[in-house]
């Protein structure tokens, strides 16, 4: 990537999940080329709308209602086919009996919040009454019945909390999948269409980046689980199963995935259920 410009405005998920796309950059020296800002889902998808970022991940519900604005990068993602560990349900009571209970929603992830509410209402039909609060699962369960948690957050709780406090875990992607037979995409990289007009090149180098970067990771996904491991209060073994469980990639059958997800919510999210997916062409 060339120096001799502007460093690109690059968004960064502070969530394990998305080490395997970042680690690589560092390993490289790409990561100095670009301008980085580290953040929430939530933060960075308003950052992108916003113009205060050029390039960054975005969560698939914001994405989707600004997708006239917005480029995706194609082959890069955060989602699962099946389970994906990091966006769960932590419930007191089986999920078919949450109808008028409290459900408490800790995540920073307008998609996985709009994904649980999906799957209570129309795969289990109920309607709980929710609330926000910050996502601390002990806490959360003095005031609910069940609590939705995204990120880090969502594996202390279902690994560590909740087995001690008797709690049962529900897997946001196990639950889609079952469901409807797809993977499902939490979050797509994307780059601001006014910002794609102005540099195609660098934003096509950023994309390359990127790519790269994952693929490194993920050859190398052993050593990335123990450095990780390192810092963070979860064993290699269990960093890796983790990185290898998710799924990075944005193909036809991730685009599948959010066409049919787009059908379901869109008119009740803001976006129109037919809505199109403008992809960078590679």
């Amino acid at each position: 990537m060339d120096n001799s410009r502007i460093r690109p405005r690059v968004g960064h998920i502070q969530f394990l999940n998305c080490l395997p796309l970042y680690w690589g950059l560092a390993r490289t020296g790409t990561l100095l080329n670009l301008e980085l800002t580290k953040d929430t889902p939530e933060k960075l998808s308003e950052k992108l709308v916003a113009g205060d970022l050029d390039i960054g991940p975005i969560t698939l519900v914001e994405f989707l209602k600004h997708a006239d604005e917005l480029v995706a990068f194609p082959d890069i993602a955060v989602g699962c086919d099946g389970p994906v560990m990091s966006c769960v349900i932590v419930s007191q009571l089986p999920l078919d009996q949450l109808d008028g209970a409290r459900v408490a929603l800790g995540s920073t992830s307008r998609t996985s919040v709009r994904l649980a509410q999906l799957l209570l209402q129309e795969r289990f039909g109920v309607n709980p009454e929710y609330f926000t609060c910050p996502p601390d699962l002990g806490a959360m369960m003095l005031e609910a019945d069940a609590a939705v948690l995204i990120g880090d957050a969502a594996l202390r709780a279902s690994l560590h909390d909740a087995p001690r406090l008797g709690l049962a875990v529900h897997d946001l992607g196990t639950l889609w999948k079952e469901w409807t037979g797809l993977p499902f995409v939490f979050a797509v990289w994307a780059a601001r269409r006014d910002y794609l007009e102005r540099e195609p090149d660098l934003t096509r180098r950023v994309h390359e980046a990127f790519l790269a970067s994952r693929d490194l990771s993920l050859e190398e996904v052993t050593k990335v689980a123990e450095q990780a491991a390192r810092w963070e209060a979860f064993d290699a073994e269990l960093l890796e199963r983790y990185f290898t469980t998710l799924d990075f990639r944005f193909g036809p059958q991730q685009l599948g995935a959010v066409t049919e997800f787009a059908r379901r919510v869109g008119p009740t999210t803001g976006f129109p259920a037919d809505v199109r997916v403008n992809l960078l062409e590679v």
